[in-house]
């Protein structure tokens, strides 16, 4: 558990190290002067669990698309790898996340996610679990993307392999391209 808070920490710092070498004065402007614009992002994401669970520690990759419908409104979809650490003496956890929710930027490239979707089991004989999250970041004009996030798993208590409900708290770094 020490570890990923020391790998956590690192990373954001590096990116703060970065953002702050780039970064210019901020302004109240929306994140785009025109509306309708997509985009493609890939990402990776480290997370720690909310205790008590069995589970220790999750890592995963997702591909988002963004579209954005004003400058102040986007949609997202998304979809992944997510890997789930158990403690000892539990089994680690694997599924696909499919996501959808919104971005909405209240100041500048600042933006609030809300999101739902499923999580899709590996492991044969496994159930999808339903997926919620939300969470805060900021996207820079250069295509980083940072973000934090609470996402809850809960599960029908007939699956073998997973847990009835837990959370992570989780740290994605991601980079956009606009299509």
């Amino acid at each position: 558990m020490k570890t990923i808070t020391k790998i956590m920490a690192s990373v954001a710092t590096t990116v703060l190290l970065f953002a702050a070498t780039n970064s210019n004065a901020q302004t109240t402007t929306p994140m785009m002067e025109s509306g309708m614009g997509f985009k493609i992002g890939v990402g990776a994401s480290i997370g720690t669990f909310q205790k008590p669970s069995q589970l220790d520690y999750g890592y995963g990759a997702d591909l988002k698309l963004q579209w954005d419908l004003t400058p102040y409104v986007a949609v997202t979809a998304s979809g992944g790898y997510t890997k789930l650490m158990a403690k000892t003496g539990f089994t680690d956890v694997s599924f696909i996340p499919v996501l959808g929710g919104v971005r909405v930027f209240p100041i500048g490239r600042m933006y609030i996610a809300p999101q739902i979707g499923a999580g899709f089991a590996i492991k044969d004989g496994s159930k999808t679990n339903l997926i919620y999250a939300g969470g805060v970041g900021y996207e820079w004009k250069n295509g980083i993307d940072l973000g934090v996030r609470y996402e809850g798993y809960t599960n029908n208590s007939s699956s073998p392999t997973y847990f009835k409900k837990t959370g992570q708290f989780a740290v994605r770094l991601g980079y956009n391209f606009k299509l």
